[in-house]
């Protein structure tokens, strides 16, 4: 069975234990391979942050080079796909704030834009050993946050999400636009 078989079998909700031996299974990315604008979607695993992201409008990330990185894309109602700078979101109460609060600011997400947007680049990309295995991993600049990437095929990776402040890793996959 293929690596995206075994990801599909996996969704929409997962152990985390599964997640983490896909993720184990699955080679490494390299930061030329995350080139471009990619589109996201989490992998449930019962983590306390499943289901905010898409509530959010979080849209993906977007890779413009190794110190180059939009590592929060959302999307407004009407679409607009823009880049976001993390601190202007409150991360450490995005556990605490019911789904539905969440998902009434996305539909807001059109008149917050301009307060939210930003044109600079606020991660970058560093090989890392994670799991016994040297990959990509996008670090945030201003957060305690590193994401690290496996290929599952060329146009799709699972991600793992590290948060200081959050014990278990939070799960999503990414596929190019």
């Amino acid at each position: 069975m293929s690596a995206a078989d075994r990801l599909a079998a996996l969704e929409p909700a997962c152990r985390r234990d599964d997640a983490l031996a896909l993720f184990d299974s699955l080679p490494p990315v390299a930061p030329t391979d995350l080139t471009g604008r990619w589109h996201g979607r989490e992998l449930a695993t019962g983590h306390r942050l499943d289901g905010l992201l898409a509530a959010s409008g979080w849209y993906g990330k977007q890779f413009d080079g190794p110190d180059n990185v939009h590592p929060l894309l959302f999307a407004t109602p009407k679409g607009d796909i823009f880049p976001v700078d993390p601190k202007r979101i409150p991360l450490g109460l995005v556990d605490k704030i019911p789904t539905a609060v969440v998902e009434q600011t996305r539909r807001r997400l059109d008149l917050l834009a301009p307060t939210l947007r930003t044109a600079r680049h606020r991660a970058r990309l560093r090989e890392i050993n994670h799991r016994g295995t040297v990959t990509t991993a996008m670090i945030y600049d201003h957060l305690p946050i590193i994401d690290t990437f496996r290929r599952v095929d060329p146009t799709t990776v699972l991600g793992i999400m590290d948060y200081r402040r959050l014990p278990d890793p939070y799960f999503f996959i990414l596929t190019r636009d």
